[in-house]
């Protein structure tokens, strides 16, 4: 049967048709989905793909502020900031990370094979070396190596070297402060983080925003000390000169307004340098006024002669016994170095006498001696604005021996610190007021507005204003006849105490005959007190007389200090000269 065209026309049309249709409908339907697709992506997810693309190209790298500046108390910087560069690298972009390694480990000192691997590592940012010298700096961007370059960053740096070491402290790699005041007021100190952003090209190489020269973020608040520059040198230079000429161990000098327990000057030897703090131990950054005790030997009879006073127990011109200069004591004997017999309680404390002393420690008892301490802030926290204070040695009456109360009256059994010392002494400075310490005075936000001031604060008062001019008047007597001559300065009235103790023998336990610490505690003038200085040497060699190896040296920082303040010499002073008498019996020994 012939094939009938006519008849399958319309079915191929129709077939036709509905082709086209379903590709338009295709066509339609995918080119919704796109839009759609279109509109998420743009639309829906637009942050979240910025956000991805930016991450792609751009890397943040969170760095520390500046710290802010530590100042005397007339403006003079002891702790600034200085600029310097930081290496880092960008692995992802380093082809050859062995020779990259090897390179910069030649320039920067540092262990070639942990850097290697970090420089393998899938990362986008690593630290190659921090705060670096200039010297450096300029020969790793001479290498011009692809993925290494720098950036700057803060690094603290101490102007005055070694001056004020133990007070300042130092500041970590971080910014945090460590030690001193750059870790009591590090929060102060602190800045607010800065943030740089690193680019990178279509290739992945990094582009430095010229941004990273900016500083960004906010400094810390500066921080004004109590200290006066002037009057530290003074102090530094003595003690130097004093610990190089005894040959001594080491040794500390703190000067204080008495009136108002500012410190005015702290220095310690043996000293370090807080800019290269890597070369030193530990050891030698602590704070010893604060953090290691002491056996203050006669020093103490200035606390003991306050009670006694006070107590109603003596005058000055009470007779005493001192015996033929020996008391035996639960098995010992406590010498005097003069030749006893009747003393007036005023030739006691002139001469030092520990007969008489022990005598009066004895008559006055266990627990009005404890109190009296106690009041002077013995056995407690001075509260000085440093971190690592030490209570000392105190112990509580019950814990005391036969031997305990004689052997205070010696400065023996008992542990104090130079700063309790120092401020124990102020307290008979100015009056019958114990002082809280302080070390900073204000501090203010970077443009120099005052957030914070810090006023005097009386802990409480041991004597009364009678007890303590009485004292004095007998301290004056030390110095004018008696132990302190060294200590005197001509057109001034100088009122101190000598003291030499014997330090305990770590092999026996006992006291050791060749190793001593030699003070003297004083201050000046007399009729309006400005300084209270306290000189220690510790372990001298040679005489270790208190009067011999600290009486000149509190006249060396007194005196330079008076001239620096320019104050007037006192009106009814007499021109006292130092003694050249080679012994000085004021030693706090036991036989």
């Amino acid at each position: 049967m012939p094939f009938n065209t006519s008849e399958n026309m319309p079915d191929i049309q129709s077939v036709s048709s509905r082709r086209r249709v379903c590709l338009v409908l295709c066509f339609l339907v995918g080119f919704a989905v796109l839009l759609f697709r279109f509109f998420d992506l743009q639309v829906l997810q637009a942050d979240t793909m910025t956000e991805k693309a930016r991450r792609q190209h751009e890397k943040t790298v969170t760095l520390d502020s500046s710290r802010g500046a530590i100042f005397d108390r007339r403006g003079k910087p002891l702790a600034l900031n200085r600029d310097v560069s930081s290496v880092y690298a960008t692995p992802t972009a380093i082809d050859r990370p062995q020779r990259v390694a090897r390179q910069l480990a030649q320039v920067l000192g540092v262990p070639r094979e942990p850097l290697e691997k970090r420089l393998r590592a899938n990362r986008e940012f690593v630290w190659v070396k921090r705060k670096i010298p200039d010297a450096s700096s300029e020969r790793v961007r001479g290498l011009a190596l692809p993925g290494v370059d720098t950036l700057l960053e803060a690094r603290r740096f101490y102007p005055k070297g070694t001056l004020l070491a133990h007070v300042l402290g130092f500041a970590g790699i971080d910014s945090q402060g460590l030690e001193g005041v750059e870790h009591g007021y590090d929060q102060h100190l602190r800045g607010m983080v800065r943030r740089v952003v690193l680019h990178r090209d279509a290739l992945g190489h990094v582009i430095i925003p010229e941004e990273r020269h900016m500083p960004q973020g906010l400094s810390g608040h500066a921080v004004h000390l109590t200290i006066d520059e002037g009057i530290q040198y003074i102090a530094e230079q003595a003690l130097e000169r004093a610990v190089r000429d005894t040959r001594a161990r080491g040794g500390v000098i703190l000067v204080m307004d008495p009136s108002t327990g500012e410190i005015l000057a702290w220095t310690i030897r043996p000293t370090f340098d807080p800019n290269h703090i890597q070369r030193v131990s530990p050891e030698r950054w602590r704070n010893r006024a604060i953090t290691d005790p002491y056996e203050p030997g006669s020093t103490l009879k200035v606390f003991l002669a306050a009670a006694a006073l006070a107590l109603h127990h003596v005058q000055p011109d009470t007779l005493l016994y001192a015996g033929d200069g020996a008391v035996p004591i639960q098995g010992t004997v406590i010498h005097d170095h003069g030749t006893g017999g009747w003393v007036t309680f005023r030739q006691a404390v002139q001469h030092s006498s520990n007969v008489a002393f022990v005598k009066l420690s004895l008559a006055l008892g266990e627990e009005p001696v404890y109190r009296f301490l106690r009041a002077f802030g013995f056995g407690e926290k001075t509260g000085i604005d440093l971190p690592g204070e030490s209570v000392g040695i105190l112990r509580n009456p019950a814990q005391w021996s036969r031997r305990t109360l004689p052997s205070l009256a010696i400065g023996q059994e008992i542990a104090v610190t130079p700063l309790q010392l120092t401020t124990a002494m102020s307290a008979i400075a100015n009056g019958g007021w114990l002082m809280r310490p302080f070390l900073v005075r204000e501090i203010s936000d970077d443009h120099g507005r005052r957030v914070w001031k810090q006023s005097p604060r009386i802990r409480r008062r041991p004597v009364d204003a009678g007890i303590a001019h009485t004292v004095t008047d007998l301290l004056v007597n030390v110095v004018e006849h008696g132990t302190g001559r060294r200590a005197a300065i001509p057109g001034y009235r100088v009122a101190g105490k000598t003291g030499t103790a014997q330090k305990v023998d770590p092999g026996t336990g006992g006291y050791s005959s060749t190793r001593s610490i030699g003070s003297f505690v004083g201050f000046v003038p007399v009729e309006d007190p400005k300084f209270t200085v306290l000189v220690v040497i510790d372990e001298p060699q040679g005489p270790a007389w208190g009067g011999v190896v600290a009486a000149p040296v509190f006249r060396e920082v007194a005196e330079q200090a008076l001239r620096y303040a320019n104050v007037a010499p006192s009106r009814d002073s007499r021109m006292v000269t130092a003694s050249k008498e080679t012994s000085d019996p004021d030693g706090s020994r036991s036989h």
